[in-house]
């Protein structure tokens, strides 16, 4: 169980009354206090889309072009498409995760559902113009005059990969503490895959408050049909036995529930190496649990200090190592990556190594501390190295090198002038995620406008995809900018902030990424890397 927090509650988001931020008209505090709503407490989110917002950006002078990607992307399917009219703020998309052999794709919204699609490798038909689709979806156009999936082109193989639902289920409810008149939200925070047991899959998922362990599998079960055939007797006159077939159903079955482990709001899960225990970490404490237990956790990392005023930093993420499993990566508001080794303490509020790197004073501004607070952290698959993502930069960390990164890539660095209208309008506390690819040469962040940037590790090449069905042949955007560059012409372009590639995923073993965008997940396959064939 938790201690009671008291009349103090911390929440670093956006969501905390405006009010209690004086002496600035809205002003950030590296922690917000609220005394009135009590502990994770967050004011009614405004419906999306919350309005127009857009900003005319004049890339800055010391902003370079990055040598071209020779990777060809193209689109290879859409996942959960629906008008943009029709989008209400429940089908936003607010989790995207493949499992661990990539044959599932996981999504979850902020209504609480959860949605699992399933890989099959199709045959293609060819259509006007050398365009190829599958017979899904031809069907799905003859039925409903529209295609969920993009047009595709496939390789010679003449099949393509496509991943069609395979189950859907409402993992998380709405629900209301009378004893503190809290409302907490269905949003799902975070998922995570377990590994299978025989043949069925685990998943963890996780809202605000609350970590659940669901069970996912097929189920054959026989079902009588009526027209069975007759037994004896000319004429038709004999007993008329019923015949069965096997039906096969899928059913989610919730085996765990983890309550009461927090009493903040839960940022991120993490799975731990041994497939057994997990990590969950909200905004003071970080806690293990075993998967088989429900109503115990420990508490491996607890920053809450006696004096809630002495508070000076709040934990954003979590990470397990993907072999080692006393090792955890977990990230701050102030910009600290820190690795922790449960074999020194049992409680590792001491970190074994923090990865920070100091500002440039000539940078600092007002709008230093949010912008540098740490919203993704994730390992390489060998372990190797850490890539974290701050509201500006994508940062690449060898793990045996402290010192500095080994390199840093100013995704945003155009908005640098555009942060006090970015805090008006609150897009300046956006969480951009981030993601190695399976063999981890390559790395992946979202942006605006729908698009989202693949980069090579070492830096010299960055690819920028939009994400929607009809992208611009000669997109015009500020590129980022790689530190140790020259600079380039200045160029003006509008920046749509209501369109953002939050969520992203990358496929453990083939060149293929999925992103989620509103209600939408696109499906994205690399060509040039052997694509999305067989």
């Amino acid at each position: 169980g938790t201690d009671n927090p008291g009349p103090l509650s911390l929440s670093p988001r956006r969501e905390c009354p405006g009010d209690l931020t004086q002496p600035h008209r809205r002003g950030y505090r590296r922690l917000s206090l609220s005394a009135e709503l009590g502990p994770g407490a967050r004011s009614p989110r405004p419906t999306h889309p919350r309005g127009p917002a857009a900003l005319r950006l004049s890339s800055v002078g010391d902003t370079t072009r990055m040598a071209a990607s020779p990777g060809d992307w193209r689109l290879l399917q859409t996942l959960s498409d629906k008008p943009t009219a029709e989008v209400v703020d429940g089908d936003v998309v607010s989790s995207v995760e493949f499992d661990h052999s990539g044959d599932y794709l996981a999504t979850g919204d902020r209504a609480g559902r959860v949605r699992v699609y399933a890989k099959s490798e199709v045959p293609a038909q060819p259509l006007e113009g050398g365009a190829r689709s599958t017979p899904g979806s031809v069907m799905r156009s003859a039925l409903f005059g529209r295609s969920s999936s993009a047009e595709k082109s496939t390789p010679p193989g003449g099949k393509t990969v496509e991943y069609r639902q395979w189950h859907e289920f409402q993992s998380h409810e709405a629900e209301f503490d009378y004893l503190k008149s809290l409302e907490i939200e269905e949003k799902i925070n975070s998922l995570r895959w377990c590994r299978p047991i025989n043949s069925a899959f685990l998943m963890l998922t996780t809202n605000d408050k609350t970590i659940k362990l669901w069970k996912l599998q097929e189920r054959k079960r026989p079902v009588a049909i009526v027209d069975g055939y007759s037994s004896g007797g000319k004429g038709g006159g004999g007993i008329r036995l019923p015949m069965f077939r096997k039906e096969v159903s899928i059913g989610a079955t919730s085996r765990r529930v983890y309550s009461n482990g927090h009493a903040y709001h839960i940022n991120s899960i993490s799975l731990n190496s041994d497939c057994e225990h997990f990590v969950s970490a909200d905004d003071l404490r970080i806690n293990l649990w075993n998967l088989g237990v429900s109503n115990t956790s420990f508490n491996v990392v607890d920053i809450k200090p006696d004096n809630m005023e002495e508070l000076t930093e709040v934990i954003t993420a979590a990470c397990c190592h993907p072999t080692q499993c006393n090792t955890f990566l977990w990230s701050n508001s102030r910009g600290s990556v820190k690795l922790a080794d449960m074999r020194c303490k049992a409680l590792c509020d001491e970190h074994a190594k923090v990865y920070e790197e100091e500002d440039d004073p000539s940078r600092r501004s007002f709008f230093s501390e949010i912008i540098s607070s740490i919203a993704d952290i994730k390992f390489s698959s060998d372990g190797r190295y850490i890539l974290s993502r701050d509201y500006m930069c994508l940062k690449l960390w060898d793990v045996n090198m402290e010192s500095r990164p080994l390199r840093t890539i100013y995704v945003h660095e155009q908005l640098r002038s555009k942060l006090c209208d970015l805090y008006e309008n609150d897009s300046i506390f956006d969480k951009f995620q981030c993601n190695f690819s399976g063999d981890n040469q390559r790395i992946m962040t979202g942006s605006y406008n729908n698009f989202f940037h693949v980069y090579d590790r070492n830096g010299r090449s960055d690819r920028c995809i939009e994400a929607t069905k009809k992208p611009n042949k000669k997109p015009t955007r500020p590129m980022p900018k790689l530190r140790g560059k020259g600079s380039a012409a200045p160029e003006e372009t509008e920046m749509d902030l209501d369109k953002k590639v939050l969520h992203c995923s990358w496929h453990p073993s083939m060149p293929l990424v999925a992103v989620g965008v509103l209600n939408s997940v696109y499906v994205f396959s690399d060509e040039a890397q052997g694509g999305a064939g067989p």
